[in-house]
């Protein structure tokens, strides 16, 4: 019956998979790659990032070498940033300490900065074909379902998914069992709506048999805060002025106009003279209000309202406060709320 399971799943994964550029490798540093991308990230969305990636790092070598911020600029857009900081480090880590390649050992690994069990368990068994199981969103969700476990989808269940997986790794061809996994998660064990007329172990699923792979996994609402943020759009001599993050917490590092949250009883307008007195000891004025623009960042919802604004004292200039050109926008890695407010400035007058 398990040996039953894995050989139906590999060959619908052989029958079915999607055609994407990390599949196409055995190589462990793109793999490695493509597996940080795709956490917390839609594959369509990965796809044009990695081919980028890849062009312009394509060894371990080249991003151990390159600076971080032009590794954040890279990037940008794709969220969590600290990811791509664990990818610096640990690239250094392997041209130092490994001769430039990563080695096919899961307690090494497990020692290198960003190379929790997923990631460790996905390297060792697309690249290298070890028999290691592992655990992200999808194959938790079809595990469940599986079993028929009828419980929320999260980390306290992954004893029982670990241990069934154990039941059911085969002995070779682990590249193969593991990403077929994930595809039918993907694909046809969705979270809504799951394709069971066209799932090939449906016959091994628990949940089907009951009929109850509609409510599994059970759901619990999400909380996602509102925060309503101003900023202030200020030129000088065709120039925009930007400023840098702090080393640490949301966003690190990361360029964007001045501002800041607006603060209850406070219109958009009082906030932002507030916030750039309060950051850049300055008084504006000529305030012109210029675009709203929503975004998503972890568990919050920004509301992110953008003024254009000018300064008869000019803010103190250091290390992290700049006066940029537009045109140089795109050396500087920055949010993806700031980015949007960028692509507006583009379409409105550049």
């Amino acid at each position: 019956m398990k040996n039953g399971f894995a050989t139906s799943l590999n060959q619908w994964f052989n029958r079915s998979a999607r055609a994407l550029p990390w599949r196409e490798t055995t190589d462990p540093y793109k793999i490695w790659i493509s597996e940080v991308m795709l956490q917390q990230t839609t594959v369509p969305t990965v796809v044009a990032y990695y081919k980028q990636w890849i062009k312009d790092y394509p060894t371990l070598q080249h991003v151990a070498e390159a600076r971080l911020e032009a590794l954040l600029k890279s990037w940008q857009g794709l969220g969590y940033y600290q990811r791509v900081r664990n990818v610096h480090r640990a690239a250094t880590i392997f041209v130092e300490q490994h001769g430039g390649k990563i080695p096919p050992d899961y307690e090494t690994l497990r020692k290198v900065p960003g190379f929790g069990p997923y990631t460790t368990g996905a390297v060792l068994s697309i690249a290298f074909d070890k028999r290691f199981p592992i655990v992200d969103a999808n194959i938790r969700r079809v595990v469940m379902r599986l079993l028929a476990l009828e419980k929320e989808a999260t980390t306290q269940i992954d004893p029982f998914v670990y241990e069934y997986l154990e039941g059911v790794l085969p002995q070779r061809n682990l590249r193969t069992f593991n990403q077929a996994f994930m595809e039918l998660g993907a694909l046809i064990c969705k979270s809504k709506e799951p394709l069971c007329s066209m799932c090939s172990v449906k016959g091994h699923c628990q949940a089907f048999e009951k009929g109850i792979q509609e409510i599994i996994p059970t759901r619990k609402e999400k909380f996602t805060e509102m925060i309503d943020v101003v900023v202030g759009i200020m030129q000088h001599k065709g120039k925009y002025f930007i400023q840098q993050r702090a080393a640490s917490g949301l966003l690190a590092q990361l360029w964007e106009f001045p501002g800041g949250k607006i603060e209850k009883g406070e219109s958009p307008e009082e906030a932002l003279r507030r916030e750039l007195k309060e950051e850049l000891d300055i008084q504006i004025e000529n305030v012109r209000f210029f675009t709203k623009v929503r975004h998503f960042y972890t568990r919050y919802k920004v509301n992110l309202y953008a003024f254009f604004c000018n300064s008869s004292s000019l803010p103190k200039i250091h290390a992290h406060r700049k006066w940029v050109p537009f045109r140089d926008f795109s050396r500087y890695a920055m949010p993806s709320g700031t980015a949007k407010l960028v692509e507006s400035l583009r379409l409105t007058s550049h």
